[in-house]
């Protein structure tokens, strides 16, 4: 195993430099860059100090995980349809609740709408497959048709519809809220 690796990955996924690391775990700079190329090996005090900071655990670092899924197939997907409100969202990759971003598939049935979205640090980016889409986001209305893309900060409520008598369909992906 490549201790070195892993603690650089879950270095940099927690957005830290290795002077930032070196300095919360009493380490220098120079300590952290050769343990991640491999070139020394940490005492288990200061690797279980690592992992601490790291917001791991060392039952976690130590289990081998299997390697992520990168392909999804449309029997991975989850459709939910609303024929009340005129809409059905499929879900492009199923985990997707607990990723950065989250990618859907959304039909829109003549004059359907969406649900109404609260304010949040979301971005969201639409591009309209076909049809026409609006935008309502606070008190503006945008109006995109297909070809179009669409590319907000969800930071006023929002909704998307369907203005028009024919279907529209849509990819939309969105980031995680931090909220």
């Amino acid at each position: 195993m490549k201790i070195g690796k892993k603690i650089k990955t879950l270095r940099l996924k927690n957005e830290l430099t290795q002077e930032e690391l070196g300095s919360r775990t009493d380490l220098s700079k120079g300590f952290i860059s050769q343990l991640e190329r491999d070139m020394n090996s940490p005492s288990i005090e200061t690797l279980f100090s690592l992992l601490e900071v790291l917001g791991t655990t060392p039952k976690e670092f130590f289990t081998d995980t299997e390697e992520a899924k990168l392909v999804f197939k449309e029997e991975d997907h989850t459709v939910h349809i609303d024929r009340e409100a005129g809409y059905e969202i499929d879900w492009l990759v199923p985990t997707s609740n607990k990723k950065e971003m989250e990618p859907v598939y959304l039909t829109l049935s003549e004059t359907g709408t969406f649900k109404t979205f609260e304010p949040s640090t979301s971005e969201t980016f639409v591009y309209v497959l076909k049809g026409r889409v609006q935008l309502d986001i606070g008190s503006r209305s945008y109006i995109a048709d297909a070809g179009d893309s669409i590319y907000y900060s969800a930071d006023h409520e929002h909704t998307l519809l369907n203005p028009s008598a024919e279907r529209a369909e849509m990819i939309i992906v969105a980031t995680k809220s931090y909220l």
